[in-house]
């Protein structure tokens, strides 16, 4: 470890309160799914502002969250593969908005059918968002950190799929891939899930003397436009009685208080830790 840089003394007030007050917070893939409902989270725990890095265009879901935090959601685009792409857009978030004080990577994709199917094409699309892309986001995040010399916070989307093997579902509408997380995923989508909460670890202690406090939060089987089919399975309800816990999907806005807490001044000395929500299901 370099010994120019300062070493790190605690807050003069801990904060006791979980709330964003005046925070500015960016998310890649928040145009729909898990990330528009973190960025609702955020807007309603104080977030002076937030913006959606995404690949694609904006839905109906966002343009009305927008219109209830008019002047406080945003999205730019870019291309979470491309390191050059990320830092653009975050360097653009820093010059309108004056400052960056977390980020959610959260981008991801996965593709239905068994491993020995994939693709050595469709192995690379997947790691390259999965991935290397959250990589590329979060020391883009960081090296803004340092610079602005903001005691930042990365928050990642893992998975349960890093924690335990898959179960394959008995069907599935093959056409679904998506660029956000939330479905019954199946191989190699764990392994670069698990490659996540590692990295998690590791930029963790790495970035630690920078003040910048790295974590994850690990979602089970969450409502989206990728999982309207989970619950019509024949085989559902035994899927449940099989698994246990809560028998229902979560809906997007139930994940947000684990990043709302791991984004706030509350969670000041929480770094390194992987947060699982998941009603006890996980995986399908």
């Amino acid at each position: 470890m370099s010994t120019s840089i300062p070493a790190q003394s605690a807050p003069s007030e801990p904060q006791t309160k979980v709330a964003l007050d005046a925070k500015v917070i960016a998310i890649t893939g928040a145009n729909r799914g898990i990330g528009l409902g973190i960025a609702e989270c955020c807007l309603v725990n104080g977030a002076a502002k937030i913006y959606s890095i995404d690949i694609g265009e904006v839905g109906d879901d966002f343009e009305s969250l927008s219109k209830r935090f008019p002047g406080q959601l945003f999205a730019i685009q870019a291309d979470v593969t491309q390191e050059a792409s990320i830092s653009g857009a975050v360097d653009k978030i820093v010059e309108e908005a004056g400052a960056l004080h977390g980020i959610v990577v959260n981008a991801g994709r996965t593709n239905h059918k068994a491993a020995l199917d994939f693709t050595t094409e469709e192995i690379q699309a997947l790691f390259s968002v999965n991935l290397f892309g959250a990589f590329y986001t979060a020391r883009c995040a960081a090296r803004a950190f340092i610079k602005l010399g903001i005691n930042g916070s990365i928050v990642f989307t893992a998975s349960m799929a890093s924690y335990r093997p898959n179960k394959v579902c008995s069907f599935y509408p093959p056409h679904l891939t998506s660029y956000y997380d939330g479905a019954c995923h199946l191989p190699p989508y764990g392994a670069s899930k698990a490659g996540i909460r590692n990295m998690t670890h590791t930029l963790a202690m790495e970035w630690a003397p920078h003040g910048i406090r790295v974590n994850s939060v690990s979602p089970g089987l969450v409502n989206t436009a990728m999982t309207y089919w989970v619950p019509q399975q024949p085989d559902w309800e035994q899927q449940l009685k099989y698994y246990g816990g809560f028998p229902r999907l979560a809906e997007v806005q139930e994940l947000g208080g684990a990043y709302v807490y791991l984004l706030s001044d509350a969670a000041s000395y929480t770094t390194s830790i992987d947060i699982p929500v998941n009603g006890v299901i996980g995986i399908c």
